[in-house]
């Protein structure tokens, strides 16, 4: 059975509520839904309940960026898993790579934070991948099986099925460099082969999708590739119509 393909836009730290409505505004207008593909956007935590108001009843879905792995008290400036759900989030991003780069976030926080997500009824978007000095010193393998079963080490089969898994080369993000669908595809079997491993009877059914510089030019290469499953897309999720043709990739 082919898995779905799931293409969530990454906003990152851009558009407030003017920009979040304009932005949605020509998505809604350009997304027609189309069975087997589902469509997230993760605007930052200020626009979220603008973003579940304009969405609600339609097929674009909506996630956030990050969640605390705190259940609630005194964490000044963090957002629960809780609140996140309260005004419709439905996705969530773990362990992006700028968040373990500038937050210092280790394989413990991100398993705590996709736990969390879990146990309030959110999906997890767990990321993963390697720095270019890690590539060039051919630690990939190493570094994504550190992190794919450091951030999953708590997991029951039950939970691991609804997990989505994105391979972000960190060196791919923001730098106008992506991978060829053959190195990413390699990096997906990868990956897949470790959950075989794992779960033998979920392995194929969990999606993996490929993160880092996808752009309209490059999406159709790589999600034509049998294991990559969709695609987090960051700067070209900004620009509705890159983002659209994107969409339509899939």
């Amino acid at each position: 059975m082919a898995r779905p393909k799931i293409i969530a836009g990454n906003w990152k730290m851009n558009c407030g509520v003017a920009e979040t409505e304009n932005l949605l505004k020509s998505l809604i207008k350009g997304i027609k839904p189309k069975k087997g593909v589902t469509t997230v956007v993760c605007p930052p935590f200020t626009s979220l309940q603008t973003a579940a108001r304009m969405l609600k009843g339609r097929s674009i879905k909506l996630g956030a960026q990050d969640l605390s792995e705190n259940e609630n008290g005194a964490f000044t400036g963090e957002v629960s898993a809780e609140m996140l759900k309260s005004v419709g989030v439905k996705y969530v991003i773990v362990g992006h790579s700028e968040r373990r780069q500038y937050h210092k976030e280790n394989e413990k926080i991100v398993n705590t934070k996709a736990s969390r997500a879990l146990q309030t009824g959110l999906v997890p978007i767990i990321c993963i991948g390697e720095t270019l000095q890690e590539r060039q010193e051919d630690k990939t393998e190493g570094i994504v099986t550190q992190q794919l079963e450091g951030a999953t080490a708590s997991f029951e089969s039950s939970e691991l099925k609804k997990v989505i898994i994105a391979y972000e080369p960190v060196w791919a993000i923001g730098t106008g460099q992506t991978a060829t669908p053959e190195m990413a595809q390699k990096v997906h079997r990868f990956i897949r082969n470790i959950l075989e491993n794992r779960v033998p009877e979920l392995a194929n059914s969990i999606p993996i999708i490929y993160g880092g510089s996808v752009k309209p030019e490059n999406a159709a290469g790589l999600m034509a590739q049998p294991d990559i499953d969709g695609a987090l897309v960051g700067g070209a999720s900004l620009d509705a119509k890159s983002f659209i043709t994107i969409l339509k990739s899939a």
